[in-house]
């Protein structure tokens, strides 16, 4: 049961991953709004839009028609050839045009308009548009105002244009409902299987009463694994998606850097994941009976065990920190964030619960004086044992055996007159002033120990 609930904890998390981006990037018109205003500064979209503009206005405008009432007198006759020129010309001025404040705010205006009609829609408020008529779409015909101004020709050109040029459309009304219905699924589904991730993870962890260590631990990996997971799929569907919406080759570099932006917000909420798993998997190794983490449950035992309160109120203030600057995004963020820090203040009880049973007299001084005296004896042993390395006793060998010529096998001392032999160079060595008086000691006491 305990392993079924890891593994469906793990399978709701990389699910919600998904729930919460498209919640928030599809259905939060600042966050929409945010993501466009960088599609605009990525230099493959920008050529891309721009080219888009440039189609739409020799698309909607008779510019041949329109040069001729700007040229003068016989040069009216080079209007074609001019036209065609001014077409290469647009081309390049539409990127400068783009990379104006005055376009992009016009690009921005055009975004969040389409963005609140569609939300209008979704929620169905009645508003804009229905599902049994009309369409949403992102009107970019100021843009294209907004360029044949820059290029001499589009004074009166914004009454020319047709209502629908430069349209984009983003949903048809047959499409409406079906939208719909999507949205108030994902609406719910996001904080639900949030809840759930953490609900099964937490079911597991208690279950397993012999071995919670290993559950946490094992949560964590889940949550990093999910994360990941998150990621490698982005990865995969990036170039299925690119392949099958992005037809014109020389299009592609910004379709695909699209798809980078439009997901980056899908990386974000699956490295949060990930921090998180990383954090269970802390806690699960400080919980377990390695040596490591003895020792770091020892020098914390004090503080847990005489401060807890403090513990607590930090806790409490990094919640509230991570409430004021940290991203709103209504019930499920604050839902979610609760659910962790009640987890983690469950965490701190059993690793206070644990420390008082393993050290219940633990002091400030024991995790400190433990580390000075390891250090301390670990530069006391290299010195002395550079020194006690010529104390190392010497071989005797036996006399030939008799009638053989042979020698005899050779033989270390007894032990009692190896040992004797070692005090003897000791006493010598401290005599010349080698070793100390506390070096002497060390030494002599490590002989007698080994008998």
């Amino acid at each position: 049961m305990v392993k079924a609930l890891v593994v469906l904890g793990s399978i709701f998390a990389f699910l919600s991953v998904f729930a919460i981006w498209t919640e928030r990037q599809a259905l939060n018109t600042d966050d929409w709004v945010a993501t466009s205003d960088r599609l605009l500064a990525n230099q493959e979209i920008r050529t891309a839009v721009g080219d888009y503009i440039v189609d739409q206005l020799y698309e909607n405008v008779d510019v041949e028609t329109e040069l001729k009432e700007i040229l003068p007198g016989d040069t009216k006759d080079l209007a074609g050839p001019a036209a065609g020129g001014l077409r290469q010309v647009a081309g390049q001025a539409a990127e400068r045009v783009l990379e104006t404040s005055t376009a992009q705010n016009l690009w921005e205006d055009a975004n969040r308009s389409a963005h609140e009609q569609l939300i209008a829609v979704l929620e169905d408020k009645g508003e804009a548009v229905s599902t049994d008529e009309g369409n949403v779409s992102l009107k970019l015909n100021t843009l294209v105002t907004n360029l044949a101004g820059e290029i001499g020709i589009g004074k009166s050109l914004a009454e020319k244009l047709p209502e629908d040029a430069a349209e984009v459309e983003i949903l048809r009304s047959d499409q409406l409902k079906t939208a719909q219905n999507i949205a108030v699924a994902i609406k719910g589904l996001a904080l639900v299987l949030s809840i759930l991730t953490f609900a099964a993870l937490g079911a597991a962890i208690y279950l397993a009463r012999g071995s919670r260590w290993v559950t946490v631990l094992s949560s964590g990996i889940a949550l990093i694994a999910a994360g990941f997971g998150v990621i490698i799929v982005r990865k995969i569907a990036g170039g299925i998606v690119i392949d099958q919406l992005v037809t014109t080759e020389s299009v592609k570099p910004a379709g695909e850097a699209a798809w980078s932006i439009g997901t980056s917000l899908m990386v974000s909420i699956a490295t949060t994941v990930i921090v998180i798993g990383v954090l269970f998997a802390i806690a699960g190794w400080l919980a377990s009976p390695t040596k490591a983490a003895s020792a770091t449950r020892q020098a914390m035992a004090p503080v847990l065990q005489r401060y807890p309160a403090y513990v607590y109120t930090g806790l409490g203030i990094l919640v509230c920190i991570y409430f004021l600057t940290g991203p709103t995004q209504g019930l499920r963020s604050f839902v979610t964030t609760l659910i962790v820090a009640g987890m983690a203040a469950f965490g701190i009880h059993e690793l206070r619960r644990q420390t008082q049973e393993e050290f219940p007299d633990a002091e400030f001084s024991d995790a400190f004086g433990d580390t000075r005296d390891k250090v301390v004896d670990a530069v006391k042993g290299a010195n002395i044992g550079e020194r006690a390395a010529k104390l190392r006793l010497p071989e005797v060998r036996r006399p030939p055996v008799p009638g053989t010529g042979a020698e005899a096998p050779t033989e270390v001392l007894g032990e009692e007159d190896a040992r004797l032999q070692r005090l003897e160079r000791l006493a010598s060595l401290h005599e010349k002033g080698v070793l100390s008086d506390e070096e002497m000691a060390t030494e002599k006491s490590r002989v007698l120990d080994k008998g």
